[in-house]
């Protein structure tokens, strides 16, 4: 993912449109990351470069926990523990 997209990105479910973001790893662009909403709590993960912005819905809630878990050491605490729709 390009930085540039941070300033047209906006949370799905509430449209908040400052998304944090965190990056994990890149090279040219961000290629792990996730990108935090902190109006309703809910992270959005980067996976080869791509943000997955999907309603709750949508997502794989396996794939996700997985990807949390492989990166806690370098994610806040917010996000781990707290975040929506699943956290650790």
């Amino acid at each position: 993912m390009r930085r540039e997209l941070l300033d047209i990105l906006a949370c799905p479910i509430d449209k908040y449109n400052k998304l944090e973001l965190y990056e994990l790893s890149y090279s040219n662009e961000i290629d792990e990351g996730v990108l935090y909403c902190p109006q309703c709590s809910r992270f959005y993960p980067i996976i080869n470069s791509i943000p997955i912005l999907l309603p709750d819905n949508l997502r794989n809630r396996n794939n996700e926990l997985v990807f949390l878990k492989r990166w806690k050491d370098k994610l806040p605490e917010k996000i781990i523990n707290k975040s929506k729709p699943w956290h650790i």
